[in-house]
């Protein structure tokens, strides 16, 4: 079994790793065993306050926003280099911290937040000044600048990821940062900022701030200095942060929550789909904002998926995070363990039946740790709460559909809009499906690929504002319209109005 030692964090403010002025440090636990493994310094208001000049006097002092993109991309390939230097330790800290197995962060998240960083830093170019052809006598140009201070936003369940999907774009783009995890899960974070101390980044460029502390959250929401606020996370803290940046009317990309389906068909590639089924809802334990955990299954294969799907889900080996034998980890806390066994119960009241799963592993070996079973409950209705509500649990639901019209309209009957899969060997009939499902992403035959070069985002309650891609750049950009007067002898009729 392997250990972690334990560490203390500092946040990084203005380029330098310090202490909370309050002095305080709050615990991070381990889920698989409710041990502490590491301390975290707690900002206050005034860390947090700190964090914002530094980074609004590096974007004013121009030293950043004012290289040229090759040598932006330098530092962040710089990052890159030091992730991939430190994979090992960096996934051991995401396995303690978030219950995540070692498997998915050695193989998904280590690499994923490195490769990310030198995807952007390898860009050649950013938007580029666009000519307008309008009729007047003009030249009338669009042109795309850094917002400014951005504040960066993260829940505790992929921060790796996260955190490269935010500031990689967002330092391209020209802008400084200030950077918030969650409190629950920021360990691999914490280490990051001291690889990004390391890498010499400008000061002030990337601060990294952690807190317990709601005054000084919301501070990084209201602060007059601060130009926009990229945010991930639950939807009811996304309508907080909405009200809250209302007073200053700053930009804002919310990416929230999910309930997505995950639909399919009777032509499909049986075995393909129960694989692809089972990893949508059951990687990182159903914690994911994209996790499928709406199945729409058609009723001509109903009971022969299902058979296959619950025999394996069985077979799924729960264990330690920390253990390379282990194929399902913890959920990442008491609560959240609380509350996905409290919608199950509630399910069951409805009317639902428990396929397998629904309960604490027996086993004395997880009885310390934040365990329950893979859950798949059947006899569900989409107007059951546990089928309209994110659990960001292992539970999935299972409903069937006689047919195409009625899959969509189902699937589509959600407050969300984030994600949504499509099984089927029928090309033809998954693209007319596709089109039709009120999602930002639509996987066919396959779920969870993000790539770099494509957006990512939702429709609905989901949020707005795009990740990665092309969308992802200009997501940090400011638009301009300059417009050169070009008539004879520079007299064009605004000159002579009066």
């Amino acid at each position: 079994m392997l250990t972690v030692e334990k560490q203390q964090f500092e946040l990084l403010v203005g380029g330098e790793l310090c202490v909370a002025s309050a002095g305080k440090y709050f615990d991070l636990v381990n889920p698989s065993t409710r041990e502490v493994f590491a301390c975290v310094a707690d900002a206050t208001p005034a860390d947090v306050r700190r964090a914002i000049v530094a980074a609004r006097q590096q974007f004013n002092d121009g030293t950043w926003r004012g290289m040229g993109v090759a040598e932006r991309g330098i530092y962040l390939k710089k990052i890159a280099s030091l992730i991939r230097k430190h994979a090992k330790e960096l996934v051991d800290l995401e396995s303690i911290n978030i219950g995540k197995t070692l498997k998915q962060t050695s193989f998904i998240d280590v690499p994923t937040a490195a490769d990310c960083f030198e995807y952007f830093g390898s860009l050649e170019a950013l938007p580029q000044d666009r000519q307008n052809p309008v009729s007047d006598p003009v030249k009338s140009l669009t042109t795309f600048e850094p917002i400014g201070v951005v504040v960066c936003i993260i829940p505790w369940n992929y921060p790796l990821i996260m955190t490269a999907w935010k500031l990689a774009p967002a330092l391209m783009a020209g802008n400084s940062i200030v950077f918030k995890p969650s409190s629950l899960g920021c360990a691999s974070i914490m280490r990051l900022a001291q690889l990004m101390k390391e890498s010499a980044l400008p000061p002030g460029v990337v601060n990294i701030v952690t807190t317990t502390d709601k005054e000084a959250a919301q501070l990084l929401i209201i602060d007059n200095e601060v130009d926009m606020v990229s945010f991930t996370g639950g939807t009811q803290t996304g309508r907080e942060i909405m009200r809250l940046a209302g007073s200053t009317t700053k930009k804002l990309s919310l990416e929230l929550g999910g309930k997505s389906p995950n639909i399919v068909f009777a032509d499909c590639h049986l075995e393909a789909a129960v694989g692809g089924t089972m990893s949508a809802i059951f990687m990182n334990q159903g914690q994911m904002c994209t996790a499928a955990s709406r199945l729409l299954l058609e009723e001509g294969i109903y009971k022969k998926f299902m058979d296959l799907l619950v025999e394996k889900t069985k077979k799924l080996k729960i264990g330690n995070a920390l253990d390379y034998q282990t194929e399902f980890g913890p959920v990442i806390s008491r609560e959240q363990q609380r509350k996905a066994l409290q919608y199950i119960d509630e399910a069951v009241q409805e009317g639902a039946t428990i396929a397998c799963g629904g309960k604490i592993p027996q086993d004395e070996n997880l009885k310390k740790g934040f365990f329950i079973e893979p859950t798949i409950l059947e006899n569900v209705t989409n107007v059951m709460k546990v089928a309209q509500e994110e659990i960001f649990g292992p539970i999935l639901v299972v409903m069937k559909f006689k047919s195409e019209e009625q899959a969509i309209k189902t699937a589509n009957d959600s407050l969300y809009g984030l994600a949504s899969c499509v099984w089927t060997r029928d090309l033809i009939k998954a693209d007319r499906v596709a089109r039709q499902l009120e999602a930002g992403t639509v996987w066919i035959n396959t779920y969870g690929g993000f790539y770099n070069q494509a957006p990512f985002g939702g429709y609905k309650q989901s949020g707005f504002g795009r990740e990665l891609g092309h969308e992802g750049i200009l997501e940090y950009m400011q638009t301009k319209h300059i417009c050169i007067d070009q008539t004879p002898e520079g007299k064009p009729l605004v000159a002579n109005w009066f």
